[in-house]
């Protein structure tokens, strides 16, 4: 498996499995054109073979210092193979070669996050702005989403 950026010829793929999985509740859908607009927010996980992409992560920057781990997914012939893992730290690198000095997430899988040293927070702690795309969740206004938080420095 590779970690790499995501290109443009990625967005479909991106797209049919971010579509696929916002149906278990997981996460929050996501409109093609939206993928194209944040193409450089995201990451790929791709078979070594082939090439076929089986994840998908973006890292989105909220603040001057306050990133955002979102769009988190793994195929599910592929999970539980260290994919997500590896998306979550290629994330974690990218975010501190920007600078940034927080990164969170919101996610109902807390116990995955905390092993990066993610810990849960408030979700009113977190800036307004990412309310925005809460309002796309088909859970919205009942989030059972968690916030968690990480210190990067």
């Amino acid at each position: 498996m590779q970690i790499r950026k995501a290109a443009i010829a990625d967005i479909k793929s991106i797209h049919g499995l971010l579509h696929r999985h916002s149906h278990e509740g997981d996460l929050i859908p996501r409109p093609l054109s939206n993928l194209y607009d944040h193409v450089r927010d995201f990451s790929v996980a791709v078979e070594e073979k082939g090439g076929r992409l089986i994840g998908c992560c973006a890292l989105q920057f909220c603040w001057e210092d306050l990133g955002e781990i979102c769009s988190l997914v793994v195929a599910p012939p592929h999970r539980n193979q260290g994919v997500a893992a590896a998306m979550v730290e290629s994330c974690m690198a990218e975010a501190r070669a920007f600078g940034m000095a927080r990164l969170f997430s919101l996610t109902f899988k807390p116990g995955f996050f905390n092993r990066f040293g993610f810990i849960e927070i408030e979700r009113s702690e977190l800036p307004l702005k990412i309310w925005a795309d809460c309002m796309l969740c088909v859970k919205f206004p009942d989030c059972e989403g968690i916030a968690m938080m990480k210190i990067l420095a």
